[in-house]
């Protein structure tokens, strides 16, 4: 059994072949895809989606604001994420964070909706899904303020060794997607420093395709790549990796096989 702890598959990119895209994940053994959230203009599709929900594939859904969608309304887009929580069932805070990659011109306004979003998550005893691009570093400072309380995974992960060890110093898991699978990335050399322990594996479809399917759209079944891939990199059955990642992930978000 394999875990996709962060796949976009409400989105459009989908429309055409969702349930063909449904039966290759049950096909290769993807039983659980958690869904993560971006804002007011997909919500209500995340939310519609996840009502597909079987026994064979089920589709669980985050609520929370992504730091790219934090601009002038941004008061607005908390304030309806914050309506979703009160009114259905959600198993994350997330997509939640920092993004300095694009646009830092609401820098101050993303800290403040990431903390805040961190607070919500402590009080509703929720994990986290964090986004950490170009920021990793400001990200671990804004966790490390609420003193071990929250909980959750650094989504995508692609920092430094050292920043790697501070965020399972924190309690937090490492999210592992199709990265791994790329020649010019550190990941694997992270990897092996700091074992299996603290790693979840997703693979943030339609984003960030694996090799050897990188450059076209990504999607959860191709979990079981990341997976081959980290079992390359540790020297490890592919088996002892879906085993470990899997109960790692039913652990942060507190769900049964």
């Amino acid at each position: 059994m394999l875990i996709d702890t962060h796949c976009h598959l409400y989105l459009e990119d989908f429309d055409e072949d969702l349930k063909e895209t449904l039966l290759r994940c049950e096909y290769n053994d993807v039983r659980k895809i958690f869904l993560p959230a971006i804002d007011s203009e997909t919500h209500q599709r995340l939310v519609s989606l996840s009502q597909l929900s079987n026994a064979n594939c089920e589709l669980l859904p985050m609520m929370g604001l992504h730091p790219c969608s934090v601009k002038q309304n941004f008061e607005d887009e908390l304030n309806t994420v914050q309506k979703f929580l009160d009114e259905k069932k959600f198993y994350a805070i997330g997509e939640i964070g920092l993004d300095y990659y694009w646009d830092v011109s609401f820098k101050e306004q993303q800290i403040y909706a990431f903390e805040k979003q961190l607070q919500w998550s402590i009080n509703r005893k929720l994990p986290v899904a964090i986004h950490s691009r170009n920021s990793t570093s400001d990200c671990i400072i804004s966790v490390a303020k609420f003193n071990g309380t929250v909980t959750g995974i650094f989504h995508c992960f692609s920092g430094s060794l050292e920043e790697a060890r501070q965020v399972i110093e924190l309690g937090m898991y490492l999210g592992i997607g199709g990265v791994v699978t790329y020649k010019n990335t550190n990941l694997r050399d992270v990897l092996k420093e700091v074992g299996l322990n603290r790693i979840v594996l997703e693979t943030d479809s339609p984003y960030l395709t694996p090799v050897p399917h990188r450059g076209k759209r990504n999607e959860p079944s191709y979990v079981k790549l990341v997976c081959k891939a980290i079992a390359e990199a540790l020297n490890k059955s592919y088996e002892e990796v879906a085993e470990i990642t899997t109960q790692n992930a039913l652990d942060v978000f507190s769900v049964e096989k």
